[in-house]
This record gives structure tokens, C-alpha cells and sequence, in this order.
């Protein structure tokens, strides 16, 4: 009996066979592609029943298990006023034990009428009295209850500490650790599963993991890896572990680079960016830089020893100088080619000028971008102009520039920061705030479909339908192809990961 497996009836969207309505499965594989009259036989049809079918999404940038606690925990993503944030967690601590520990996420208040913030004394009455950690949307900064802002003296101690219960940089990372020591290892797979399936459902095939000693932990990034791939019923998982120095324990990890979310600055929401120049809201302020130019060089030495790719979070100006410095000594050390050849990754790369965007285009660099950033912030009313001014924040994401001059581009989510939501992403890019900056919509969609692939360390075949490709595809409901998709956001009706069918709805 064959494990050919024709699915047939809808459109293939396919350079290799235009006009194909029909592919062939083989072996994790395809096969052929063509007109369902001229399809040869199978062990197995499935009816496309009209549908798209599309290579599935990369989601470029995630973490997993914060997704998930996102998807099932207190979501602050629709709050406006500080009112709003304390309602939110009086009604979510009524079913929680009084020694439990309350996880938000998702408030923004640069979308408030009034900035002004709830403090720890009055997010701790609303709790009854308990421990809560609600982080801003960027994910570098959060509100906490008193009573976890007093949890532990090492939190006063570090920079970034404010006794109004905002917490940034160091003193956040600190109260961070403490507050996700209370989900147990069941409560994270759980977590972590819930992220995949969900992403499973959106047509996704695979996703990069960003962990690190900063944001997770050594086990849950080993368990988001083990969690992964089609054998599970999952999208498959690459990660990225994002320490200093590091690279041989990413290799023992099973990551495929030390990078994701090594962090070389901070977010703009939390302005602990590092900008060139102050913050526009924040006078005298440019935000935090927390690796020197020696710091980048060394660590990409030791990935080049190791035969890692390299990679850094980067978001300000200033903080992605850093790191294409320190790129360049590597550079003149090892010679161009050899750092070429790596493909290291900026994440984010949100403020680049014509100066920075080269020497990504010299060097190789790989950008994983986050187009929802711009959907979100961007523009000149949101919080990019609050806290940049609005011709700073206009040249932000610059998409366009990026993709005309062939620097390669991946796209994500960074989920939870913004949802995964892969056709939103498409159509983020194509409708920029900033009409020079946006993209073609087959441009977009190869950035999250075949960039995510070519984002990987070496020769990962992936994000095209043709023989011999792997068939990891997305099936969705009845639009006519790749444009309209992304103007209506069509149901996944099925996605299929090296041949095997991960979500069907």
C-alpha cells in the first residue's frame, strides 16, 4: 500500500507549476504538482474543496511558553486607563488561592487618555493582597504588586527600580524570575503546548524560539524544542538561545543559534532602546545599551569556533551600531566571506539609516523584523512619535529599504509582545505607516514564508511548493490567491508539516 497522499481541487500557489490544482505527497515530500486531470494515483485523495494552498508560515520569533501562559492568563492588551488595569486584576485574582501568584500581560499606556499608572499599593488591594506581575506589552518592563516588589532585597538593589511598582532593566528581570517560579513544570507544557497547537491553527509550519537566561529558562527551552515538530502534531522548532558567550551550550541545548533575545538594548515602550539621540518623551534619556562593541565581537568569535549562527536583539539605533561594530572586527579577523557565510540575525533592527542598513548588506545580516510593531505603534499619533517625534518614528521599520537592497528579511510575532497573527503581519508590512517603507504583498508573504526558512543556519530547504520541497503547506478557505488572503484573513482549514497533517478544521 502507497503513502502517496493527492490533494486536489484547489489553487497551488506555486512558481515552479503555475495554474497547478493538485499536488502529490510523498514520503514528507512533494512529488509533483499540476492540474487535478492529469494528477496520477494515489493511496489517498483529499479534497481541497477550493481551497488556497499556500507554503505555511515561519513565525521567525517567539517564546512559546509565555505565548501560551498569554493565551490562558489575564490578557491587559484592551485596557485604556489604569482603572481598567486594577478592574482587570480584581476580577482575575477572584479565582486564584490567596498565596497564588497573578500573571498579566498586554497593558500599553501610550494608548491611554491619561498615562498615568496604577502603583503597587493599589494593585495589591485589587489582588487581595497577593503577588502580580503584569508586563508591559514590550516585554522589558512591568507593574507588580507590593508584595512582589518587596519579595526579595536583590529587587531595590537593581538599576531600574522604582518604588511605584514600575519596574524596568535589571530590577525587571529580577521580579520577572521570581514571578515565573511559580508556574510549575505541568502549567508550562500545558502553556506550551497551547502555543502550538494555536499557531498549528494559524497556518503556521514551523517557529523560531528566542529563549535565554534572561527571559526563560535552560528546561522550558529544552522543552519548547522537544515539544515541537509534526511527529507531536505540532509546527516544527528551532531555537535560538540567547546568552553570552555561549555558543557551546546553545550546541548542547539543540539550538541552531546563540542569538534571539541576546539582548544589546531594551524596547521603546519601556524606552530602554538605545537611541543615538534622547528620547523625545524622556529628555537627557537615551535608553540602555547592555553590551559593548568587544562584547559582540567576542561572542560571534566563540560562535564561529563553535559553528553556531550568532545573533542579537537590537532595537535602537545606537544598539544595532553596537552590534554591526562589533560585527565588522569579527569581520576583519575572519575575513567578510567567513561572516557572510554565517548569516548572523539582528532581531527587531526597528531603527536602521542608510549607514547601519549597509553594513547589514555587507556583512550578510539576517533582519527579523516584526511588522505588527508598526501596525501597533507606529505612525504619527501612537507611541513611536510619542517617544521618538514623529520624523523619527516614520523612518522606523523601514521594510522597503531593507528589501531593495537584499538584505534578507524573516518575519514573527515576538508572541506574546504582539499575537501571532501571520496574515496580519503581511498586511502590516504592505500598509506602513510610512507609504516608502512598505512592501508588495508577494514580497511580504516570502518574508514569512520562505525567510523564515532562509533565516537558519546553512541550506534549509523550505517556504516553496515544488518536487522535491518538503510538504509543509497551509490549505485555507476559499479565496483565489496570496493578495486576497491577506485582505480578508482566510480560516486554515488544514496545515501539513513534512507530509503529515497538524491541524485540520
Amino acid at each position: 500500500m502507497t503513502d502517496d497522499v493527492l490533494y486536489r481541487g484547489g489553487t497551488v500557489h506555486s512558481a515552479a507549476a503555475p495554474g497547478a490544482t493538485a499536488l502529490l505527497v510523498s514520503g514528507g515530500r512533494i512529488t509533483w504538482l499540476g492540474a487535478a486531470a492529469d494528477a496520477p494515483a494515489a493511496g489517498r485523495t483529499v479534497d481541497l474543496d477550493g481551497g488556497l494552498v499556500t507554503p505555511a508560515f515561519v513565525d521567525a520569533h517567539v517564546h512559546a511558553t509565555s505565548t501560551g501562559l498569554n493565551l490562558g492568563g489575564l490578557d491587559l492588551t484592551a485596557t485604556r486607563s489604569a482603572g481598567d488595569v486594577l478592574a482587570a486584576v480584581e476580577d482575575a485574582a477572584k479565582g486564584l488561592p490567596a498565596d497564588g501568584v497573578l500573571l498579566g500581560h498586554g497593558w500599553d499606556e501610550s494608548t491611554w487618555e491619561s498615562p498615568v499608572l496604577p502603583g503597587a499599593d493599589e494593585i495589591a488591594v485589587a489582588a487581595g493582597g497577593r503577588r502580580v506581575y503584569l508586563s508591559q506589552v514590550s516585554v522589558h518592563s512591568a507593574l507588580v504588586s507590593s508584595p512582589l516588589l518587596h519579595a526579595s532585597p536583590t529587587i531595590a538593589a537593581a538599576a531600574g527600580f522604582d518604588s511605584s511598582g514600575w519596574l524596568r532593566v535589571d530590577a525587571h528581570h529580577v521580579v520577572r524570575d521570581l514571578a515565573l517560579a511559580s508556574v510549575s513544570p505541568a502549567q508550562r507544557r500545558q502553556a506550551q503546548k497551547t502555543a502550538l497547537v494555536h499557531a498549528g491553527a494559524l497556518g503556521i509550519g514551523a517557529v523560531h524560539e528566542c529563549g535565554g537566561p534572561r527571559i526563560s529558562s535552560e528546561d522550558d527551552f529544552a522543552e519548547v524544542l522537544a515539544a515541537g515538530g509534526p511527529e507531536r502534531g505540532h509546527p516544527e522548532v528551532f531555537g535560538y538561545w540567547g546568552e553570552l558567550g555561549a555558543a557551546a551550550k546553545a550546541r548542547e541545548l539543540g539550538a541552531v543559534g546563540a542569538g534571539g533575545d541576546l539582548f544589546a538594548d531594551g524596547a521603546l515602550g519601556s524606552r530602554t532602546a538605545f537611541l543615538g539621540h534622547d528620547y523625545a518623551d524622556e529628555p537627557g534619556s537615551r535608553g540602555h545599551g547592555y553590551l559593548t562593541v568587544a562584547q559582540v565581537r567576542d561572542h560571534l568569535l566563540d560562535c564561529h569556533a563553535h559553528g553556531v549562527q550568532g545573533g542579537f536583539h537590537a532595537i535602537g539605533d545606537a544598539a544595532s551600531a553596537t552590534v554591526l561594530a562589533g560585527i565588522g572586527e569579527v569581520a576583519a579577523r575572519l575575513g567578510v566571506e567567513v561572516v557572510r557565510a554565517a548569516r548572523h540575525r539582528i532581531e527587531h533592527a526597528e531603527l536602521l539609516d542608510r549607514t547601519l542598513i549597509a553594513r547589514m548588506v555587507e556583512s550578510g545580516v539576517v533582519a527579523s523584523v516584526q511588522p505588527a510593531f508598526d501596525r501597533l505603534w507606529g505612525g504619527a499619533r501612537l507611541m513611536y512619535a510619542a517617544r521618538l517625534g514623529v520624523e523619527r518614528a516614520a523612518a522606523s521599520n523601514p521594510f522597503s529599504a531593507l528589501y531593495r537592497v537584499g538584505v534578507p528579511m524573516a518575519f514573527g510575532s515576538d508572541a506574546p509582545v504582539t499575537p501571532l497573527d501571520p496574515w496580519g503581519a503581511v498586511r502590516a508590512a504592505v500598509g506602513h505607516h510610512t507609504p516608502s517603507s512598505r512592501m508588495s504583498v508577494q514580497a511580504a508573504f516570502a518574508a514569512h514564508t520562505r525567510g523564515g526558512w532562509r533565516a537558519l543556519p546553512g541550506t534549509v530547504a523550505g517556504g516553496a511548493l515544488e518536487p522535491g520541497a518538503p510538504a509543509t503547506f497551509a490549505v485555507w478557505d476559499r479565496v483565489a490567491d496570496v493578495a486576497a488572503a491577506a485582505e480578508v484573513t482566510p480560516v486554515c482549514r488544514r496545515t501539513v508539516v513534512h507530509g503529515v497533517t497538524i491541524h485540520e478544521g
